[in-house]
């Protein structure tokens, strides 16, 4: 049996830039990570052509640990020798495009390190020649073992309840987006609805308009209008290292709180330039009287039935309509989110993959994973922390843990850390059992 020192599960931006920080900060052990996708491919289901980022680029995965580094964006545009055009070219922010080039980039310095297409349906703790390890097995029974684990799977898409367990491919997670569009037949998708209030839900209706300029795009929204993204410099600070330091040593009260008070730095919420887009299109529609963009407002889906034909037929409760709307629609997208840790309609106690570990973990009192300073969780019966959660920490750590780069680069400088302490008791306890002499036995 070999067994690594670490095994990180996934390779998206959060393990990259573990990977990152392992090299430059010279990570003595044995690591691999193992990745579910052919790539690492960023955000491949959301890639449209004038989407941008919504972060400032120097925000990316190693700058704000080491602006020094190999694996900036900045030299990313040098080596690819698109510098100066990249600063001539007066967007506001990169492209998504772009900055899914980039992350590719910099996973494919470290295709040594990944395992890709092997996507890890379980984590277990066994005991080991006397050790407590971890076990992870992936879709084809294979197993792999380690010391220590990271786990950075990605959120699990949030489904509204009427959605949830129905059985039909047209009703899709925004995560399927662009796939699911290039394997419909087109002549279904002459009416498809997007139900969200998010930048996404807003970015796929000016994508679906300009796709099939033909077809009704139907918005559902459950608040009155779209809202715009706070993006003001005070609010701006909930992802500065300081913000993390007095979100995670508050009390739940306090959490709840502030996630409340910042709901719309990041969720359900939209850039102004991306909001005007929307109306500008809207507008124009109107002016030549040929609207092919409706929006639902303060409108919930109470309904679905799957129709003979596959396409499906929604019953919207709309505030101020006293009968149900009915729409037919090919295609829904649910824009609707991610869920975080907690107890609530639109969370989760943990991940699922931790499902088999949840009996070693210790728990908070709601019965939730309580994830340490240094994303690390608390093992019973353990000192060492051996088991770390990355990018999927918002509760516990505030909103630059919302799938946000502005704190990638210093969270793996703090899982690093410890990994390298855990790795450093397991040689001195090596050196020790070595050390120590062997009773001869009588004959």
């Amino acid at each position: 049996m070999y067994i690594y020192d670490v095994i990180g599960v996934g390779f998206g931006p959060a393990n990259i830039a573990l990977a990152i920080a392992m090299e430059e900060l010279s990570f003595q052990g044995k690591a691999l990570f193992l990745e579910a996708r052919a790539d690492a491919t960023w955000q491949e289901n959301m890639l449209f052509e004038d989407s941008d980022i919504q972060n400032h680029p120097l925000r990316d995965l190693v700058t704000p640990r080491n602006p020094q580094s190999y694996y900036s964006f900045t030299n990313f545009l040098h080596k690819k020798g698109r510098f100066f055009q990249h600063l001539n070219s007066n967007f506001h922010l990169p492209l998504r495009i772009e900055f899914a080039q980039y992350i590719s980039w910099v996973a494919g310095h470290f295709d040594h390190l990944v395992q890709y297409q092997t996507p890890v349906v379980r984590i277990e703790r066994i005991e080991h020649d006397g050790q407590r390890i971890y076990q992870l097995t992936d879709r084809g029974g294979k197993t792999y073992h380690a010391r220590m684990a990271v786990v950075a799977p990605g959120r699990t898409p949030h489904l509204p309840p009427v959605f949830d367990g129905l059985e039909s491919p047209r009703a899709i997670h925004l995560n399927h987006y662009l796939k699911t569009l290039n394997e419909l037949a087109l002549d279904s998708l002459d009416r498809i609805a997007v139900v969200g209030g998010s930048q996404s839900a807003v970015e796929i209706m000016l994508h679906l308009s300009e796709r099939f300029p033909q077809s009704d795009v139907i918005g559902i929204k459950r608040c009155y209008g779209y809202k715009q993204k706070d993006v003001n410099p005070f609010t701006g600070e909930v992802y500065f290292p300081d913000f993390v330091d007095l979100f995670h040593a508050s009390d739940r009260p306090t959490k709840r709180r502030l996630i409340a008070d910042l709901h719309y730095t990041n969720y359900s919420a939209s850039d102004a330039d991306v909001l005007d887009r929307l109306y500008q299109r809207m507008y124009q529609q109107k002016i030549q009287q040929r609207e092919k963009i409706v929006v639902h407002r303060s409108a919930n889906v109470t309904g679905v039935e799957v129709r003979e034909d596959g396409q499906l037929m929604l019953t919207i409760d709309k505030l101020e309509r006293e009968e149900a709307v009915r729409e037919r629609v090919g295609l829904v997208i649910l824009a609707t989110g991610f869920k975080n840790i907690g107890t609530r309609e639109n969370e989760e106690p943990y991940p699922r993959i931790l499902q088999p570990l949840i009996e070693a973990i210790q728990l908070d009192e709601t019965g939730c994973i309580d994830t340490n300073y240094d994303y690390s969780l608390t093992m019973k019966g353990e000192a060492l922390r051996t088991c770390f959660l990355n990018g999927l920490c918002e509760s516990s750590h505030g909103m630059g843990d919302a799938g946000s780069f502005s704190l990638l680069a210093l969270r793996s400088q703090l899982i690093l850390q410890s990994l390298n302490d855990t790795l450093q008791h397991h040689k001195t306890q090596s050196r020790q059992r070595r050390a120590t002499p062997t009773k001869a036995v009588p004959s």
